[in-house]
């Protein structure tokens, strides 16, 4: 996401931080359990699989972070 997008996005009222912080809790969630699912997999494929949807989660995360500071 860029700087200038994320300086025009900081401007947001009680509500949209409120479903910021509710959004960045529920990846923390989905984190989580893709986590403990890519430990129980066996097949490779899907722990690969597993493994970029939590790369992509924990960017996600990052993101949500710095709209909310």
């Amino acid at each position: 996401m860029s700087r200038k997008v994320v300086k025009e996005m900081k401007a947001t009222g009680t509500h949209e931080t409120l479903e910021l912080h509710e959004l960045l809790m529920f990846k923390n969630t989905c984190l989580a359990k893709s986590a403990a699912m890519q430990q129980m997999a066996s097949d490779p494929q899907l722990k690969s699989l597993i493994q970029q949807d939590m790369q992509k989660t924990e960017q996600h995360i990052r993101d949500l972070q710095n709209l909310l500071s």
